[in-house]
């Protein structure tokens, strides 16, 4: 049998016990990954945050 590390057998253990997934954050990752792609070469940070929030859907473009 495979030695696990305490830490490993830790989050086994959590996942047998637990009904929660990470599929909010998957989820949220392909996202990220799709602006990514898409996008390829933001100036800056701004731009590329604004794409994820845009993209996600919370970003209001309507001025108040």
């Amino acid at each position: 049998m495979y030695d696990l590390n305490p830490p490993h057998l830790k989050g086994i253990v959590n996942a047998a016990v637990t009904t929660l997934s990470n599929g909010i954050a998957e989820n949220i990752n392909s996202k990220i990954q799709i602006v990514k792609s898409v996008g390829r070469g933001f100036k800056s940070v701004k731009g590329y945050r604004n794409a994820l929030l845009f993209f996600n859907g919370k970003l209001d473009l309507l001025p108040e």
